[in-house]
C-alpha cells in the first residue's frame, strides 16, 4: 500500500519536578539545601529516512507520546530525561502544522529532522533558590508541560524524471524495461493505482530516479479522477517524459491528449509546464506511430522520439536523452 498523506497527534513529555531535600549527614551540621532538578520532558522528532518510500509505516500510529522526565532527587541529582519519540519519514515529506496550514519544514534530505512537539521543561529543585538571605529554601518548581500539536505529514516523492501521460499510455511498461521497478500492467485505463520509482542505470558510475505516475484526465487540476494524488508528486522532478500513445482505445485523438495533458499541469501549477519536457510517441510498432510522431513533431517544432518498451527500440535514445537533460555539462 502506497500512502501520501498522513494525520498525527503528538504529545511531548511534561517535565519533572524539582526536588526539596536537606543534606544531612553525621558530622555536617546545617548541611543546606540539595534538591536536584528534574529532568526535561521527551520531544516528538520527525526525521527523514531514505530507505523509506512512503508513509505506510505510521498510518496506523496515530498518537505518539514522548517520555516525560523524572523527578530530581536528594544529593543533587538531577531526574533523567524522557526519551524522545522518532518519526520516520520518505525525504521529501511535508510537514505541517494541521491547524494553521503552515508548513513547518520541508524534510528533503535524508536525516532532515524537525521537532514538532517539545518537550517541557524539567522544573528547578530546591538548591537552585538557595541565596544568602535563605540559605534554607523550601521552593522547588514543578516541570513544564510539554507541546502538544496536530501534524499533517504529506509526502510529495522526489524523483529526476517524471514520466507523465494519458491512461495506458504505457508509462508503467517503460519503467518496469527501464528499471528494476516491477509495477502493475494491464490493458486498462487507471492500472496504477499510485506512483512507482525505479532507480536507472546509465553508467557504472550514474544514475538517475524515475517515476511512474497516475495517468491525467480532463479535470485532473480539481481533483477528478486520480489527478489530484498525482500532480502533487511531479512537482519535484527535474524532468518530464510524457508518453503518447499513438492509437488510444478511445480512439480519442492523440494531439489531443497530449494537449490535455499539458493544459491540467498549467492548471495545477504554471512552473510545470516549463519543465523541461521530452516527448516520446509509445507502442512505436503500431502503424499510427510515425503519423502520430510526426505530427508532435510539426506542432512542437522539435524532435520526437519513438519507442517500444515490448521491443526495445528507442529506448537507449530516451535515456540518453534524460541524461542530456539531467546533466548537460557533460554532453
Amino acid at each position: 500500500m502506497f500512502i501520501d498523506r498522513v494525520t498525527i497527534h503528538c504529545q511531548a513529555g511534561n517535565g519533572g519536578a524539582g526536588c526539596i531535600s536537606f543534606r544531612r549527614e553525621k558530622y555536617v551540621p546545617r548541611g543546606g539545601p540539595d534538591g536536584g532538578d528534574g529532568g526535561n520532558g521527551g520531544s516528538i522528532i520527525v526525521r527523514a529516512e531514505r530507505n523509506l518510500g512512503s508513509l505506510t509505516n505510521i498510518v496506523g500510529h496515530r498518537q505518539w507520546r514522548a517520555r516525560h522526565g523524572d523527578s530530581g532527587h536528594g544529593a543533587l541529582k538531577s531526574g533523567a530525561s524522557g526519551e524522545d519519540a522518532i518519526i520516520l519519514v520518505p525525504p521529501g515529506t511535508l510537514v505541517k502544522d494541521l491547524k494553521s496550514g503552515e508548513v513547518l519544514r520541508d524534510l528533503a534530505q535524508d536525516g532532515d529532522e524537525l521537532i514538532v512537539a517539545q518537550g517541557g521543561r524539567g522544573g528547578r529543585g530546591n538548591k537552585r533558590f538557595a541565596t544568602s538571605i535563605n540559605q534554607a529554601p523550601r521552593t522547588s518548581e514543578p516541570g513544564g508541560p510539554g507541546e502538544v500539536r496536530e501534524v499533517l505529514l504529506e509526502l510529495k516523492l522526489i524523483a529526476d524524471v517524471g514520466v507523465i501521460g494519458m491512461p495506458n499510455a504505457g508509462k508503467s511498461t517503460l519503467l518496469s524495461r527501464l528499471s528494476a521497478a516491477r509495477p502493475e500492467i494491464a490493458n486498462y485505463p487507471f492500472t496504477t493505482k499510485f506512483p512507482n520509482l525505479g532507480v536507472v542505470r546509465v553508467s557504472d558510475n550514474y544514475e538517475f530516479v524515475m517515476a511512474d505516475i497516475p495517468g491525467l484526465i480532463e479535470g485532473a487540476h480539481a481533483g477528478v479522477g486520480l489527478g489530484h494524488e498525482f500532480l502533487k508528486h511531479v512537482q519535484r522532478t527535474r524532468v518530464l517524459v510524457h508518453l503518447v500513445e499513438p492509437a488510444p482505445m478511445d480512439e480519442s485523438d492523440p494531439l489531443s491528449n497530449y494537449r490535455q495533458v499539458r493544459e491540467e499541469l498549467r492548471l495545477y501549477d504554471v512552473a510545470l509546464v516549463e519543465r523541461p519536457e521530452i516527448v516520446a510517441v509509445s507502442k512505436c510498432e503500431l502503424p499510427e506511430a510515425a503519423e502520430c510522431a510526426q505530427r508532435l513533431a510539426a506542432e512542437l517544432g522539435r524532435p520526437v522520439l519513438q519507442i517500444s518498451s515490448a521491443t526495445g527500440t528507442g529506448l537507449a535514445e530516451l535515456v540518453h536523452a534524460i541524461a542530456a537533460e539531467l546533466r548537460p555539462e557533460e554532453e
